[in-house]
């Protein structure tokens, strides 16, 4: 690696010291691994030149971008890491409605540069995740009923493959590894950038709405029926969360995307489910929206995260719910529920790698304390455990664990052996390994 480090110098392949220690920091404070070497990537020739420098060496390989995955697969232990937090251009086409995106580049960034133009991105619920990492996963949602998800928004890729290619990727070119990074991940090789499909921003209602714990179990039979037929501009999230008095609460997070007359309709109907705490639902723009949950995401707590799908708020999802809101053990957990319908579900299910095209619920178990707050660590399997007979197969690959292997195996649905055998083509080798792909 002597000669990356002369070529790079030392600020850009670091194998110890303050800048290392720094590199190898990510959003999950509980992770601690300790890579052989991170090379701090600029242009897509460099990050050829680390992956073919990792494969002389046979050094697992792994890709730093927003370094949101809870497991840490970013950071191989005693693998090479190639950062991309050095490619976080943003540049935006008005005429035909797209941007290209770095593969180091925030959601919060993407949307910052379209905003200027009356534009925005389907993107996730949180500003600081990356781009690249949450599209090619999935990319649930406030948009996904209008929009779908940001994997449907993708329209090319720019990729280093584990031969050293560098390769366009689209419909017309490599198109079975274009259906496989839509869901598969990163696992066939280093996006270095995306190019996605951009919206008119609509004008937009949303924010928390918080109920006592004692209505939580009503609020979710209402809110069964109120989004059995939801309209597209009209994606709520759910879930548990603690108030200030550390009791917990029951919240919704709907997001309004069209006129507004029928907007503040639906949102009256949401409030009427009870009686609120707390209701903060107004017109913002959507980087007022990605920061609504900054205050449960913050660098450097310790996470895991545990997560099952399920079709609908049957009472037996219920009742397993009214029994998770008590039990949580550290004020910084939250359950927080992804509503998946409307353009997301009309994709057809082969027409990309991901899993599930049906209506249903994505639940994030979020166990989050300071360190020194193990006990806090068990909180989420319970639940987990507790709705897997009520749940879909599977689960969502991005929030998944390297130990979730009965979840893996059906995580990709009637597209798994699709995408085993995309995996087996493009990187035989098992170079690339990111979000957990059916073997």
């Amino acid at each position: 690696m002597r000669s990356a480090k002369s070529r790079l110098g030392p600020e850009r392949v670091l194998v110890s010291g303050a800048l290392y220690d720094q590199a190898r920091r990510i959003w999950n404070g509980a992770v601690d691994h300790e890579p052989a070497l991170i090379v701090r990537a600029e242009t897509a020739a460099e990050v050829r030149a680390a992956v073919m420098a990792g494969r002389c060496h046979h050094l697992p390989v792994s890709v730093r971008g927003g370094g949101h995955d809870w497991a840490g697969r970013a950071l191989r232990p005693g693998g090479l890491v190639i950062d991309l937090t050095g490619m976080r251009q943003v540049a935006v086409d008005t005429e035909t409605r797209t941007a290209t995106v770095g593969g180091g580049a925030t959601a919060r960034e993407v949307i910052a540069a379209a905003a200027p133009y009356g534009l925005v991105a389907a993107t996730g619920t949180c500003g600081s995740v990356g781009m690249a990492g949450l599209t090619l996963v999935g990319g649930y949602g406030p948009l996904n009923g209008r929009f779908g998800l940001a994997l449907d928004n993708l329209l090319a890729a720019e990729a280093v493959l584990a031969d050293g290619r560098l390769v366009t990727v689209d419909a017309a070119h490599e198109p079975e590894l274009f259906w496989a990074i839509r869901g598969g991940g990163g696992n066939f090789g280093v996006v270095t950038s995306i190019r996605v499909r951009l919206h008119p921003a609509p004008r937009l209602r949303a924010g928390f709405i918080e109920f006592g714990w004692e209505q939580a179990a009503s609020i979710w039979e209402g809110l069964r029926a109120v989004l059995a037929d939801a309209p597209d501009e009209l994606t709520v999230q759910s879930g548990i969360l603690r108030g200030l008095d550390g009791a917990p609460r029951m919240f919704l997070f709907p997001t309004w995307s069209g006129d507004q007359a029928p907007g503040e309709k639906a949102i009256d109907e949401l409030l009427r489910l009870g009686t609120p705490l707390i209701s903060q639902v107004a017109p913002m723009t959507y980087p007022d929206i990605l920061g609504l949950f900054d205050p449960s995401i913050v660098d450097g707590r310790h996470y895991v995260i545990r997560t099952r799908s399920v079709a609908d708020f049957t009472p037996d999802v219920i009742s397993a719910l009214a029994e998770a809101g008590p039990a949580v053990t550290s004020p910084l957990s939250i359950v927080s529920t992804h509503h998946f319908h409307g353009a997301a579900e009309r994709v057809p299910p082969d027409a990309t790698a991901f899993g599930i095209r049906r209506r249903h619920f994505t639940f994030e178990f979020v166990a989050a304390w300071e360190p020194d707050g193990a006990r806090h660590r068990a909180w989420a399997d319970p639940f987990s455990t507790a709705l897997a007979p009520h749940a879909l197969p599977g689960g969502y690959p991005g929030l998944l664990g390297p130990d979730d292997r009965d979840q893996i195996a059906h995580a990709y649905g009637q597209n798994a052996a699709r995408l085993g055998a995309a995996k087996a083509h493009f990187d035989p080798d098992g170079v690339f390994s990111a979000t957990p792909v059916p073997s």
